[in-house]
């Protein structure tokens, strides 16, 4: 079964463009341009991985995570952060994300950090 990825981003043309790349590595991508809509998503299907970018209109990447690593029921959905403000990894590490990357980014750097994050956790 495909690995469901929600790519949050209000820029239409970022979106085509990471739905493209991860639906060619194999996942199942459902695309979300707004960050309220996440909010209404995320109730009714629990993803494998949300890649976020951090400024959207109404409720930013940065509020959103924290909120949802603070809610038990979602806390375990690795998030990655994406923007291509120079704070971008200094407000993903603040607000709790799994990881971070930077834009423009490379298309094997996305892919290998989605691989990543989307690896069982080992337990000790």
């Amino acid at each position: 079964m495909k690995k469901h990825i929600f790519v949050v981003d209000d820029d239409e043309a970022i979106l085509d463009v990471l739905k493209i790349i991860l639906e060619e590595s194999g996942y199942k991508i459902t695309i979300i341009s707004d960050g309220r809509d996440l909010l209404n998503k995320i109730n009714t299907q629990k993803p494998d991985l949300i890649l976020l970018d951090i400024w959207l209109a109404g409720l930013d990447g940065e509020q959103i995570t924290k909120q949802f690593k603070s809610d038990s029921k979602i806390a375990g959905i690795p998030i990655i952060l994406i923007s291509a403000n120079n704070r971008g990894r200094q407000i993903a590490v603040q607000s709790g994300a799994d990881g971070f990357i930077a834009k423009p980014f490379e298309i094997e750097h996305l892919v290998q950090t989605v691989k990543k994050h989307l690896r069982p956790k080992k337990v000790n």
